[in-house]
């Protein structure tokens, strides 16, 4: 574990490797979701299978997230991305990396990707899109609701998550209606700058979309494919939104293999550990 200086605000960083000698052949940049979301998503799914497959992992808590520092305003969608380029320059990473983000991770990570694509080698969206108009009024849904009915009403809200989801969840919205209630977090995003339609076709790099086939975020499917050039959609059916962890073996094993087709046949021989070939039964 380290906390990372990023521009003025600290940054809970884990990193891992292979762990048994080999150099790492490529380096993963795993970026987590918004609220009740950190990279413990990652570090209990997929993270160990890609160091396993020889891969330098790097995840880390969004501002305002996990361990990370949380101030009270700065939360645009360029706040968030200012700080993963920022991360990669204090880590000295600077290569291009293969981005994996989750939900409004997956945001940051083609908001990278679209302003510095010389540092993208891949992107992997796992229930996420790009950041449009409709993506920020849809955002802004959303985080209304979550200020209205979990930070201006917690007690209520807690009791019928403990009964219907169970304390654990609970927990995690405890420390979400702080982070909506003590921050500008619920007005920034939504007020965040988009990308131009020109800017979304700009990105070049392979990018791998991962949905759960309930999820109302496979409607954006056909956009995808109109709008990148190289989009390789996975579905998965009997998911909803939180296909990460409900299937990380099926969602890992898609992402190392974008990974090995970018990095070539030397990127690691054989399936590997969470390879689709080993959990890919389902998907579509």
């Amino acid at each position: 574990m380290a906390m990372i200086d990023a521009g003025g605000i600290r940054l809970h960083v884990q990193r891992m490797g292979p762990g048994d000698g080999r150099t790492p052949h490529a380096t993963v940049v795993l970026v987590h979701g918004l609220l009740t979301d950190s990279l413990a998503s990652y570090y209990f799914t997929v993270a160990p299978a890609f160091a396993a497959a020889g891969l330098d992992v790097v995840m880390y808590d969004l501002r305002g997230h996990g361990r990370s520092e949380r101030p009270p305003r700065g939360y645009t969608l360029d706040h968030n991305i200012d700080d993963l380029e920022t991360l990669l320059d204090r880590l000295g990473i600077s290569g291009p990396v293969h981005l994996v983000g989750n939900s409004y991770g997956g945001t940051i990570a083609f908001g990278l990707a679209a302003r510095r694509p010389e540092r993208t080698a891949s992107l992997t969206l796992i229930e996420s899109e790009p950041a449009t108009a409709a993506w920020a009024a849809k955002m802004g849904g959303i985080l209304r609701r979550v200020v209205t009915q979990l930070a201006h009403n917690e007690p209520d809200a807690l009791a019928w998550i403990v009964t219907h989801r169970g304390h654990n969840t609970a927990r995690l919205a405890k420390s979400a209606a702080r982070l909506a209630r003590e921050t500008t977090l619920g007005r920034d995003i939504p007020a965040s700058r988009v990308l131009t339609e020109a800017r979304i076709t700009a990105v070049r790099c392979p990018v791998l979309g991962v949905y759960g086939g309930d999820s109302d975020l496979v409607d954006l499917v056909p956009l995808k494919r109109r709008l990148l050039t190289d989009f390789r959609p996975v579905v998965l059916p009997g998911h909803e939104h939180s296909v990460l962890v409900e299937a990380p073996g099926t969602v890992g094993g898609h992402v190392l293999d974008l990974i090995r087709s970018v990095e070539g046949a030397g990127a690691g021989a054989g399936a590997g550990p969470g390879s689709a070939a080993e959990a890919g039964a389902g998907a579509r």
